[in-house]
């Protein structure tokens, strides 16, 4: 789907349409500067690609799956987003899925280390 480069896909659900959308597409962006472009009081679905480099030098791109869901959100919204996460997550067959409380957690340390638990 994406380049080899780190690259973000956030989605949100079209409350009108009851349907997934993109929101937004970025490339070339690391954890940091996505975490800039995310909502602070909305709910996002984040798919990212991200240039992981494992101890031993090699070179991966895992495409992960973040959940920010902000405190501060309105309720019908947390509820529309936490049922279509299950769906959305298995229908695209993802296996790296986390899920953020803040945007300020939304950083380069914090994906590395949740990749590690992966490797």
């Amino acid at each position: 789907i994406l380049s080899c480069s780190s690259s973000s896909l956030p989605v949100k659900i079209d409350q009108q349409r009851h349907l997934v959308v993109l929101d937004e597409e970025y490339e070339n962006i690391s954890p940091d500067e996505l975490q800039d472009e995310l909502p602070e009081r909305e709910p996002r679905f984040l798919v990212y690609s991200y240039k992981y480099e494992h101890d031993d030098g090699r070179v991966s791109y895992p495409l992960c799956f973040i959940f920010s869901s902000p405190s501060g959100c309105r309720p019908q919204q947390q509820m529309m987003y936490a049922v279509s996460k299950t769906k959305l997550v298995n229908q695209a067959e993802l296996t790296k899925v986390f899920e953020i409380r803040s945007t300020d957690e939304l950083t380069e340390e914090w994906l590395h280390q949740k990749l590690g638990f992966f490797h």
